[in-house]
């Protein structure tokens, strides 16, 4: 419904155009773009999604965009799933379902041409992928635990960091040592068998290491360089405007002048690019500790921009938020899987930093830590109701 108010055939999304040309040169030549941007190659997952949901068509935009909102629906019925897994509670997971399905972020990354839609039903279903081998326990769901976070892997970078949280297994005491190396192992290689395919691909066109794409390094100096310092410091959205053609200008002239000076380092600018990045992060360790900091409060924020959504909105997902934050945290204090919460905390934190130190960008949370938010938002509430409930019962004696 969403999709449909927004418009089939719109396409809205600033990155959008990326990833459909991306799809387009994939699905005419077989070969995915050595470049889908000025400076570097995006991950290839979401493109190859449009191709294949389009059937090598990506330029149907509203095909696209009814699969997208398919796996924003998949996704809503996976967290229904796992919050009966976690918590053993029908009604709660048929509520954390309906929850999901009308959770303003979900109905806005579903409606339009955008990878968090694919990312998050990849890492929600690894999740409960692992979740099942490690409760069963099962090498195949651990190799499509493993397999799903490759998959999300090959659409958003920053989830390399989530592969240690595959050896979760080791830790569950309840199966014996050699169970649990191989539950952890199969997932592993899940992974493995999806991305090291890519990673060989990248090495023999760009004779180089590259895991997923190169566009880290442009990604840290955009978040840790003088430009985001700047960025906090506009008040308007004709002030965010000018910053942003300011700072794609910046690239360009950069780009152009070590060519002229160096042409093998222009060859590679997200390296470059990296590379400044840190020099300005040393340069100034102060100046980029309180940098750090404004950038933790900004992930924590839990209010849309001003800039871009009228104020009522803004305020309305606000009170949201506030609420979910409250709720999640009083359901990861109250849950009866400690294992389970333990997890989900070293997630939330390691997400968090994750981004942190590259950049942060408020709809790069949604996939990461929403359906957290609603899986223990959700719970505390019943049992914030069962409580209130008792009380009320509660036969003076």
């Amino acid at each position: 419904m969403t999709t449909a108010v927004v418009g089939f055939s719109t396409v809205g999304f600033g990155d959008a155009r990326a990833y459909l040309s991306a799809a387009k040169a994939l699905a005419q030549t077989g070969k995915y773009p050595l470049r889908t941007d000025a400076f570097f190659f995006r991950p290839p997952g979401y493109s190859a999604f449009l191709v294949a949901a389009t059937l090598g068509h990506p330029e149907r935009v509203a095909v696209a965009k009814a699969a997208n909102a398919v796996l924003g629906a998949l996704a809503c019925l996976l967290l229904a799933a796992l919050s009966a897994r976690i918590f053993r509670d029908r009604t709660v997971a048929l509520a954390t379902g309906a929850a999901a399905a009308v959770h303003p972020s979900f109905l806005l990354v579903s409606s339009d041409i955008q990878s968090e839609t694919l990312f998050l039903f990849l890492l929600v279903a690894a999740g409960f992928l692992l979740l099942i081998a490690v409760d069963r326990p099962s090498t195949t769901f651990a190799l499509a635990a493993g397999a799903s976070l490759g998959l999300g892997v090959l659409t958003r970078a920053s989830a390399l960091a989530l592969i240690p949280f595959l050896a979760a297994p080791l830790f569950d005491r309840r199966l014996p040592l050699r169970a649990r190396t191989h539950v952890a192992t199969a997932a592993l290689a899940g992974l493995l068998f999806v991305v090291a395919p890519w990673t060989l691909r990248n090495a023999l066109v760009f004779g180089r290491f590259i895991p997923v794409s190169d566009m880290g390094g442009s990604a840290f100096y955009d978040g840790n360089s003088h430009w985001n310092r700047r960025f906090y410091e506009l008040r308007s959205r004709g002030e965010y405007d000018a910053w942003i053609v300011a700072l794609e200008r910046d690239h360009l002239e950069q780009i152009a002048a070590l060519g002229r000076t160096d042409p093998a380092a222009a060859a590679r600018p997200s390296e470059y690019f990296g590379r400044l990045g840190v020099a300005e992060c040393l340069a100034d360790p102060r100046a980029t500790l309180a940098l750090a900091v404004r950038k933790s409060l900004d992930w924590l924020r839990p209010y849309p921009s001003p800039w871009f959504w009228p104020t009522g909105i803004v305020v309305s997902v606000g009170l949201l938020y506030v609420l979910l934050y409250g709720l999640a945290a009083f359901g990861l204090a109250t849950g009866s899987r400690p294992g389970v919460a333990l997890f989900t905390i070293l997630f939330l934190a390691v997400s968090m930093a994750v981004h942190v130190a590259l950049i942060v960008i408020w709809r790069y949370r949604v996939p990461y830590w929403d359906p957290i938010l609603l899986l223990y938002g959700v719970f505390g509430a019943s049992q914030i109701a069962a409580r209130i409930c008792a009380s009320r019962n509660r036969v003076p004696s």
